[in-house]
């Protein structure tokens, strides 16, 4: 086992590469931070591992996916809908026991998608997500084992659901 503080330094650069993957639209290097039923024993001549409930994540207003297949689809299918987006991570957290690390951070997210006439970038929207990332050691490194995203309020969104009277 490692030394305590080498971990947190090795789980926040596995944390870092996540949102990089993202924000780089690199598919690949995205499929290769979560763990795959290998890593965990899974023996996949007797299990499709796309289908293996080993990794799970649930996307703000999405439901849980579970499945090497339903995480990386959705993902997929948010980096061709998505033309821009980037992170800028606040109040991160680090905490490691044994072989599993958790990460809580804040998502300060800028997107964007193409323009409607389709020349240019369409406008940004600013989002804030409060994500929990939790890895498992492997021989290959930390690898992502489930993210879980939650959408966070802002004083405006809870103006616009109050129906009491003024």
């Amino acid at each position: 086992m490692s030394a305590p503080h080498l971990d947190v330094e090795q789980v926040e650069l596995a944390n870092r590469a996540f949102y990089e993957a993202m924000e780089q639209g690199d598919f690949e290097t995205l499929s290769g931070l979560w763990l795959t039923p290998a890593d965990v024993g899974v023996d996949e001549e007797f299990h499709d591992p796309a289908e293996t409930g080993v990794i799970s994540c649930v996307h703000p207003g999405w439901p849980v996916l579970t499945g090497r297949g339903e995480v990386l689809r959705s993902y997929a299918l948010i980096m061709a809908n998505t033309e821009y987006i980037q992170f800028f991570l606040t109040d991160v957290h680090v905490s490691v026991t044994g072989d599993t690390a958790l990460v809580t951070c804040t998502e300060n997210i800028l997107s964007g998608g193409p323009a409607p006439d389709g020349d240019e970038l369409g406008p940004l929207v600013g989002q804030l997500v409060v994500a929990t990332n939790v890895f498992r050691r492997t021989s290959d490194g930390w690898k992502l084992w489930s993210h879980h995203g939650s959408p966070v309020l802002t004083e405006s969104d809870e103006d616009e659901g109050d129906d009491s009277p003024t």
